[in-house]
């Protein structure tokens, strides 16, 4: 084995020693692909009740940012902060685990598709907790179940590289945060944030680079990886594999990805 070969315990290396600097390496497109749902939207807004004011950690382009509120965003990549609506809520340059904000600051603390990012979860968890009365998280619970289930996982890429930090969404954020609930948050087959499991209907979607650069466990992996799966993707849409193999999915148009959205109320 060369001192070159890509193994999953050297990706989950990498991806620790990226974790604060990485967006501004592979967010290049976020603005293009990754686009609030606004059926998501709608289920935040609805958990985030009564709070005037709402940090949101790990903000991004701001796609999931309320918009009838005062928020006031975190976001450590200058990248993704130029991708930012000029409309966009101000941004404050600074990491979750070191939020710059007085105790008690805000009524909501919102996180994203963001805390499996942070080189300290356990640490921003606490940030959140400690900056405001109420916290919103929306996460994953995607385990070994989930990638027998998912078929981009299960018929064409190496599952051993969706393991480890990267994949660990729901059991970390529940050992910090004492949840009031956890809502299930079914991704629409029509969903217009590309996250990771957001093309589940259209698979035509994952043959595109831009796309898989705006999903980090695609970007991060690199084409050595993900080439060989690629290309049979390629054939079974071409000659209708992949719609027979997954036929039984083809009738929903929603479906539960283990995505879940994470209360703690006051």
């Amino acid at each position: 084995m060369g001192p070159g070969h890509v193994t999953p315990e050297r990706v989950d290396a990498v991806i620790l020693l990226l974790v604060d600097y990485r967006y501004d390496r592979i967010g290049i497109v976020y603005g293009q692909h990754r686009h609030g749902d606004l059926r998501i939207l709608r289920q935040i807004e609805l958990a985030l009740g009564q709070a005037d004011t709402v940090v949101d950690v790990g903000a991004g382009t701001g796609a999931y940012s309320p918009v009838a509120r005062r928020v006031v965003a975190v976001e450590p990549s200058e990248v993704m902060i130029a991708q930012r609506p000029q409309n966009a809520a101000p941004v404050v340059r600074a990491l979750a685990d070191a939020l710059p904000f007085p105790d008690r600051s805000f009524d909501a603390a919102l996180a994203t598709f963001t805390v499996h990012h942070w080189s300290d979860p356990a640490e921003g968890l606490r940030e959140m907790r400690r900056v405001a009365a109420c916290q919103v998280v929306l996460t994953f619970d995607q385990g070994e179940d989930w990638l027998d289930e998912f078929w981009l996982t299960r018929d064409y890429f190496p599952r051993e590289y969706f393991r480890g930090s990267m994949f660990s969404g729901l059991g970390p954020v529940l050992q910090v945060l004492e949840a009031s609930r956890v809502e299930v948050v079914r991704v629409p087959a029509d969903c217009s944030d590309g996250f990771f499991c957001a093309y589940w209907k259209r698979p035509e979607a994952y043959l595109d680079p831009d796309v898989r650069l705006s999903i980090s466990a695609l970007a991060l992996l690199g084409d050595e990886i993900l080439e060989p799966g690629l290309r049979r993707l390629d054939e079974d849409i071409r000659s209708g594999r992949w719609a027979e193999r997954n036929e039984d999915l083809l009738d929903f148009d929603s479906y539960d990805w283990g995505y879940r959205l994470v209360i703690c109320e006051p």
